[in-house]
């Protein structure tokens, strides 16, 4: 049985871990972190430090905010337990220094900007296209209440599609005149990312590749929150085993 924490366990993601968890018969929630009241899980903690201290845990699944997940993934490794990270934003200092911790207390870490296991499989797909495929632009749609943009998976895809290419950076077309500023999104080593917020959705993302005479689009949708569990479940069973900080759902499923 591995006992687990849940920080940020009164978001919408925290309760559909919190759920997905204890319907689990070789894992259950021993505690819930959140600095709001109402809690959802017991016991309820507001301090993770707390938490860790009173409950033992092995493992601690992280969704809340970034500046937040950082610290508490300190928090985590210092003690032993292993962190599972689905919050993106965080910089990449503050993820330099889980990577330092945990190999330092020689602890298993995840970190993966998507859980879905058909967002990786968009991501796999756009690594595969990419040396063949020049042109290349990311959208990434997602619900209103996203503080960050772009989100983590298409930052990494822009990153991964790059490092398929072997660095060499995607060709940009070029624009002679814009009459809205920003209106062709960010860059990322050529790539660019777009970014809409809207109610209505979870979470979606099309790569857009372009070629003579041809495009070629992979698109994954999230239409349900549920679609992450089986990654944050394949991550709190496998976390222990890892050596240090591993990034990328991938690395789980694949190897890679």
């Amino acid at each position: 049985m591995i006992p687990v924490v849940v920080f940020g366990a009164a978001g919408r993601m925290g309760r559909t871990v919190v759920e997905a968890v204890n319907a689990q018969t070789d894992m259950r929630v021993v505690a819930g972190v959140d600095p709001v009241t109402a809690a959802v899980v017991s016991p309820w903690f507001s301090d993770a430090a707390a938490a860790v201290q009173a409950t033992a845990p092995q493992v601690a699944v992280d969704f809340s905010r970034a500046d937040a997940a950082a610290q508490n993934a300190l928090v985590a490794l210092d003690a032993g337990v292993s962190p599972v990270i689905g919050t993106t934003g965080m910089s990449p200092a503050q993820i330099e220094a889980i990577a330092q911790r945990a190999r330092a207390r020689s602890v298993g870490a995840v970190l993966a900007p998507n859980f879905a296991i058909g967002a990786v499989l968009m991501m796999e797909m756009a690594k595969l296209a990419a040396p063949y495929l020049d042109h290349v632009e990311v959208i990434e749609l997602h619900h209103d209440g996203k503080i960050d943009a772009p989100s983590g998976t298409a930052a990494r895809t822009a990153h991964l599609i790059v490092e398929a290419r072997g660095g060499k950076p995607a060709i940009d077309a070029t624009t002679e005149k814009f009459t809205l500023e920003g209106v062709r999104g960010g860059v990322l080593g050529g790539v660019r990312v777009h970014s809409v917020r809207l109610p209505g959705f979870v979470a979606h993302q099309e790569v857009i590749f372009g070629g003579k005479g041809q495009t070629l689009t992979i698109r994954h949708d999230s239409t349900s929150r549920d679609s992450f569990m089986p990654g944050v479940l394949l991550a709190i069973r496998r976390v222990r085993s890892q050596s240090g900080l591993v990034v990328g759902l991938e690395k789980l499923l694949f190897g890679s």
